[in-house]
């Protein structure tokens, strides 16, 4: 089944109050999007990028490209890391964006979303404020990356 007619189906399942939750199919091809998208990870350096490539690597996932963008203003919203995510779509060609910045209001942790090129989110992860987990950026993105995999049933295959 492909990408969108498996959205679709969940969603006319849901309107007729038959759905009971999420299937491996529907994983599947979660899955095979990420491994087939065109994918860009906006940020104002190159740091997050060469982070989510380690992890990507890990999976046999392509790597995805520095969108070289000025994601500050995306701190003004009530959702950061969303924001950045949605500045991508529009401001790139890719399938899929990898975005990362905070969760909501100051204070409330860090988010990392994937998205695809119609603000739909595939899956994420959050850590606590940095205050709190006291670990590098470097090391808090790696995790927040693996998560997020995880959580789609991705498996390590290095």
């Amino acid at each position: 089944m492909a990408f969108e007619e498996s959205i679709k189906k969940a969603s006319i399942q849901s309107y007729e109050g038959s759905r009971k939750g999420d299937t491996e199919e529907e994983i599947k091809e979660i899955q095979n999007y990420i491994r087939n998208a065109k994918i860009v990870v906006p940020n104002k350096n190159g740091i997050k990028v060469e982070v989510i490539n380690e992890v990507l690597k890990r999976f046999k996932i392509p790597p995805a490209e520095h969108l070289d963008v000025n994601t500050n203003y995306a701190d003004f919203s009530r959702t950061p890391a969303i924001s950045k995510a949605k500045i991508a779509i529009d401001q790139s060609d890719a399938d899929l964006v990898i975005a990362r910045g905070r969760l909501g209001i100051p204070g409330s942790g860090s988010f990392l979303v994937f998205m695809d090129n119609k603000s739909r989110i595939l899956t994420a992860a959050s850590s606590p404020s940095h205050i709190i987990h006291k670990q590098s950026l470097e090391k808090t993105v790696y995790r927040e990356t693996l998560d997020a995999l995880k959580k789609v049933g991705f498996k390590e295959e290095m």
